[in-house]
């Protein structure tokens, strides 16, 4: 069972000219939902085709083509909603938001505003071991993308890439319980690991399928209080939004300059306009794109092309049973299970991939030692080379195999990383290459003692040292295990040696 006993971290404090502020943040993240076809037609969700030649009739707006909504997409939304620990509404509808733009080319949008296929969850943020926010989600819909206008090919024209158009895209909306930009960053990636756990969305932040709207006020200390006893959002100040957002570090960038440009504004005695703004890198600042009272009406109407949505219990049940373990059940597990440090844990369930690859290592085999290895030996040297896990050498197997091999004693920890080495750049079965190089470790006690008793008449000078400093005693160690190729048991080798010098 998973413990959701935490501390919640402190709010982040800005000093101003005139005294203490805080922020108040919420985010509406997009993810592309995983999926093969669009919402509403057949036509191919692949990155990196052809402009345009994933479009169908529908998706085109051809006339008399209408939309058919793609089940396995709401299952996906569902699925995510479970993740979640959301309501899941068996009756939600699709609304037409009406805009006009060139890359979307009905002239409207198929969302759900009034109805929603989710409603209310949490996401649990660890922040350190034992801190952690509890951000409230208000609703998750569902809604078609938006093409792509492309302006930089021609210094005269702009062109229109609709593959896109229509892709099935989940808006999770959290509630304004966010209060710093590491929170913010933090809420995100565990977002975006929860999905990729379910399998909803790829996560894909560059290819633009994870993007999120970050929304940034501020107040005075004591007024979010206020705020959450009476839900009063009018002890919050005026909220901002940061669109499309795709960069952790640009979130927390962005989240801090404009915090900082609201309090120089209220400081100075104006007043915060509410708007959309971007963010722009390479200045490091926001700028304003459009205020909400130039904003369009969207007049937004129930789709008349689409009945509402209703779905049974029963379906629900069914991908509720398909589910699988998520980060925070499985870091659970494996600190409560194998004994990890919450540290370790963490590392190895930030991916999916990572996790089941330590899982398959630590199978029948000590999860403490699997951990150290996966963790210091393997993604060290990953990250080293810049692959994944999905690109690494040395597969699960192997790994697993130079752990049997040190737990057997038939290799010593140094042995264990040239083997390593071995598997790295050669491949190969770990028992047979230790077999065939003769790399098992010496635990012959005789032979052992041989090489302590040259060493020690070799070095009569550095005997007196030892007996005089026991702590020196680990220079013969050192030497018996270079004169033996480092294949002599180490703890025979220590026992042997205090054996010898009468330590």
């Amino acid at each position: 069972m998973l413990d959701l006993t935490f501390t919640a971290p402190q709010p982040k404090v800005i000093q101003g000219a005139q005294g203490d502020w805080e922020m108040v943040i919420g985010l509406e993240v997009h993810a592309q939902v995983a999926s093969n076809a669009k919402l509403f037609s057949g036509a191919s969700t692949r990155f990196g085709s052809e402009p345009n030649s994933n479009v169908a009739f529908v998706d085109a707006a051809m006339p008399g083509m209408l939309p058919v909504i793609n089940e396995f997409c709401v299952a996906q939304a569902v699925r995510t909603g479970l993740g979640l620990r959301a309501q899941i509404n068996l009756r939600s509808a699709f609304d037409r938001k009406n805009y006009f733009y060139p890359d979307l080319p009905q002239g409207y949008q198929i969302s759900q505003l009034y109805h929603p296929i989710v409603g209310e969850g949490e996401i649990i943020v660890d922040m350190a071991p034992g801190v952690a926010r509890r951000v409230r989600v208000e609703r998750i819909h569902l809604e078609q993308d938006a093409g792509k206008s492309i302006h930089d090919m021609d210094p005269t024209m702009s062109f229109v890439d609709l593959n896109r158009t229509g892709v099935a895209l989940m808006e999770i909306v959290s509630r304004p319980d966010i209060r710093g930009p590491e929170e913010a960053a933090a809420y995100v990636v565990k977002l975006r690991q929860i999905l990729r756990y379910l399998g909803t969305c790829d996560g894909n932040m560059q290819n633009g399928n994870l993007r999120a709207d970050v929304n940034v006020s501020v107040c005075k200390p004591g007024d979010y209080e206020r705020f959450q006893e009476t839900g009063d959002f009018g002890h919050l100040g005026t909220r901002c939004e940061i669109k499309n957002m795709n960069s952790m570090r640009f979130i927390q960038a962005a989240i801090d300059y404009e915090a900082r440009r609201q309090i120089a504004i209220l400081e100075d005695g104006g007043k915060i306009v509410q708007e959309t703004r971007l963010y722009d890198p390479d200045k490091g600042e926001t700028r304003s794109m459009r205020s909400k009272e130039e904003a369009h009406d969207y007049r937004y109407f129930p789709d008349p092309d689409l009945l509402p949505l209703e779905i049974e219990q029963a379906w629900v049940d069914d991908i509720a049973a398909s589910m699988p373990e998520l980060p925070d059940e499985k870091k659970a597990r494996f600190v409560q299970g194998m004994g990890l440090s919450e540290y370790d844990a963490g590392v190895l369930t930030a991916e999916v991939e990572n996790a089941d690859y330590f899982e398959a290592v630590a199978s029948g085999r000590d999860g403490k030692m699997a951990a150290n290895w996966v963790i210091n030996e393997l993604f060290g040297r990953l990250n080293k080379e810049g692959l994944t896990i999905a690109t690494s050498p040395v597969s699960a197997a192997q790994l697993g195999g130079v752990i049997d091999l040190i737990a057997s004693d038939a290799i010593s920890g140094k042995i264990a990383k040239d083997l390593f080495e071995i598997l790295w750049t050669e491949g190969g079965d770990p028992a047979r290459i230790v077999e065939e190089r003769g790399m098992k470790q010496v635990t012959d006690l005789g032979a052992i003692e041989a090489a302590v008793d040259q060493i020690i008449a070799d070095n009569p000078a550095q005997v007196e040292k030892a007996r005089a400093n026991p702590k020196l005693a680990g220079w013969f160690v050192g030497q018996v295990l270079k004169a033996t190729g480092g294949k002599a048991n180490p703890a025979a080798v220590n026992d042997m040696v205090a054996r010898k010098l009468a330590l």
